[in-house]
């Protein structure tokens, strides 16, 4: 795992947050020039309000999915813990993977193929490509890669391409990780360690077998309803590139 791999909390922490600072800079130096037309994906000042705006609604889309399971019986708290894994659950699970995550899925690939392709083809590319890229995680399944490259896919990547910048995804991503590990349910197969003690036990369907929520059909129908509504969006507001073959000159980057 990443996180045996980062050491101690604090040189978690401190790689963390270097890596975040470099990868910002490498991305406002280089990667924005990517493409035909230069495009800051990384712009400051929605920074706050957008992804403060994602950490909330990530935080509400997968608690409303552990409502989802403790109503039907398959997801129960036990008692308290220690939350001795704090420093794992905001710095990887969301700091760490919010952002790098996004960068690379959200802010290369979706977008450099949608310059090529439009948006409907690279999204679904980079969804499966996402969902995928999940594979080798603790307790992975196809069935789980295939419910992330649905439901995160296309919530990160509506994100994305409603806002035309990278923050909210960034949020959305690690509000849905942060909150599921605080829940004490698994993170893409992870285990974690968080303020409560909670069992997932039942149909895999409903539970996720080893994986957790992000494998069952709680997850598929909520995070997926709400990529859906931003497409939707989107759409009214007229960000949906066509794919190049059928732009005939048109610019590839919506206002």
């Amino acid at each position: 795992m990443l996180n045996d791999a980062l050491g101690e909390p604090g040189s978690m922490i401190a790689t963390v947050v270097l890596l975040v600072a470099a990868l910002t800079s490498i991305y406002k130096v280089a990667i924005r020039r990517l493409g035909r037309k230069k495009r800051d994906d990384l712009p400051l000042p929605p920074m706050l309000r957008d992804t403060g705006l994602g950490f909330a609604g990530g935080a509400v889309l997968i608690s409303l999915c552990v409502g989802l399971a403790a109503l039907f019986g398959v997801y129960r708290i036990q008692g308290g813990d220690n939350f001795t894994d704090w420093p794992t659950i905001v710095f990887l699970f969301g700091v760490y993977a919010g952002f790098f995550e996004e960068l690379l899925m959200r802010g290369i690939v979706l977008r450099w193929l949608e310059e090529m392709t439009g948006t409907w083809i690279a999204l679904a590319i980079s969804s499966l490509l996402f969902g995928f890229g999940h594979a080798w995680n603790d307790n992975a399944t196809v069935v789980s890669s295939t419910a992330i490259a649905i439901e995160a896919g296309i919530l990160l990547g509506a994100a994305y391409i409603l806002t035309r910048s990278l923050w909210l995804a960034i949020g959305l991503h690690a509000g849905w990780n942060v909150v599921q590990a605080l829940w004490d349910v698994p993170v893409s197969g992870n285990p974690t360690v968080g303020p409560v003690a909670a069992t997932l036990e039942g149909p895999d369907l409903l539970a996720g077998g080893g994986f957790g929520l992000e494998a069952t059909v709680f997850a598929l129908i909520v995070a997926t309803s709400a990529g859906v509504w931003m497409l939707v969006l989107a759409a009214r507001r007229r960000r949906i590139v066509r794919p190049m073959w059928s732009r005939r000159g048109a610019d590839i980057t919506p206002s």
